[in-house]
């Protein structure tokens, strides 16, 4: 049996990764979703009930971490977790699933950095970035937060990345051409404008965005597309995922100065490298040490394998890869005579 648990912010995408390769692995599955955006588990329940998936492959609960997913994850029955969240709550799925050797597959959280080369093209790297980072409203693990540029590059990038920002106003999200909606919550808010506030405090310099208050018509817990400039490695943005619309921006003076400023990260999810020679750009893609890198704002293809290095995680989502975290080997010694015979 497989516990599945899945978060808030891609909920239906998570919910169909997780049940539909264990599904196809053999495995029954117990599904917590979470408890933030409950209502994706439970259509995808009624649609499984209509289609005759029989009883009891497909088991939804409803709760909240410790008094759903703390049980579950620590049940003798389960054979395999599979967690998708933050670091934090990934480390306590892993302790509790030690203590009966269970199987974990996590997928965690992300600090990830885009290396913008000396040749690049401005343009298609600032929108490039922007949409990787601001994409729904910055509440993606995968997100590029972190802008590594040239530092002859840096006033033309900068100039740039405050005129592309400026499209992507919040909005009320029911209308078509708006491009940053609210935030999962206010408590995710709260969390995101700590981090703009600290980043103030420690001397990273905004460009656009900030901490004054949001308010469109629609209503809904927003925040400003933030982006900041001058950070440094030893500020907490440099390293701390905010799970927001925040962009960084950090100069380079040599390539391998800005590999080594994109691996200086406890976590290693993903990555893009932007250059007009795709060669070149795949060069510094091999050296960054994270599961998935995009060359010239690549997107991530669901038929490859999705998952981290270091602290973001372990094991992998989606591909062939993907489909294999639900398999156990058997080697069986002895029955070649029998395979013979039934031939």
């Amino acid at each position: 049996m497989v516990a599945a648990i899945t978060p808030w912010n891609f909920p239906l995408h998570q919910i169909m990764l997780k049940v539909g390769a264990a599904v196809l692995a053999g495995c029954t599955v117990v599904l917590k979703p979470s408890e933030a955006a409950p209502l994706n588990a439970a259509i995808v329940g009624d649609i499984l009930r209509e289609i005759g998936l029989p009883a009891g492959v497909v088991n939804i609960v409803h709760g909240d971490g410790a008094g759903v997913g703390a049980p579950l994850v620590a049940h003798p029955g389960v054979d395999m977790v599979t967690f998708t969240g933050s670091r934090q709550v990934g480390e306590h799925v892993a302790r509790a699933a030690a203590a009966t050797i269970k199987k974990v597959a996590l997928e965690l959280g992300g600090k990830s950095a885009a290396i913008v080369l000396d040749d690049a093209p401005l343009e298609e790297s600032v929108r490039g970035v922007l949409a990787s980072c601001f994409a729904n409203a910055g509440q993606t693990c995968a997100a590029q937060t972190r802008v590594l540029v040239p530092a002859g590059m840096q006033e033309a990038w900068q100039r740039a990345v405050v005129e592309v920002a400026a499209g992507w106003a919040p909005g009320d999200p029911r209308v078509e051409v708006t491009a940053t909606g609210p935030l999962a919550s206010e408590l995710q808010r709260e969390r995101v404008r700590a981090h703009i506030a600290t980043a103030i405090d420690e001397g990273a310099r905004v460009l656009t965005g900030g901490l004054d208050i949001v308010e469109p018509t629609a209503g809904g817990a927003y925040v400003q597309p933030t982006i900041f400039t001058d950070v440094t490695p030893d500020m907490r943005i440099f390293h701390e995922e905010v799970f927001g619309p925040v962009l960084t921006i950090t100069p380079y003076a040599t390539v391998d100065e800005a590999v080594d400023l994109a691996n200086d990260s406890v976590y290693g999810l993903s990555g893009g490298v932007w250059s007009s020679d795709p060669r070149r750009a795949l060069g510094i893609a091999l050296r960054m040490r994270t599961g998935t890198v995009g060359i010239n704002g690549a997107g991530l293809d669901v038929g490859a394998p999705f998952g981290g290095y270091k602290q973001s995680g372990v094991g992998r989502e989606c591909g062939v890869h993907g489909f294999e975290e639900f398999l156990e080997l058997k080697s069986v010694m002895g029955a070649a005579a029998l395979v013979d015979d039934h031939s």
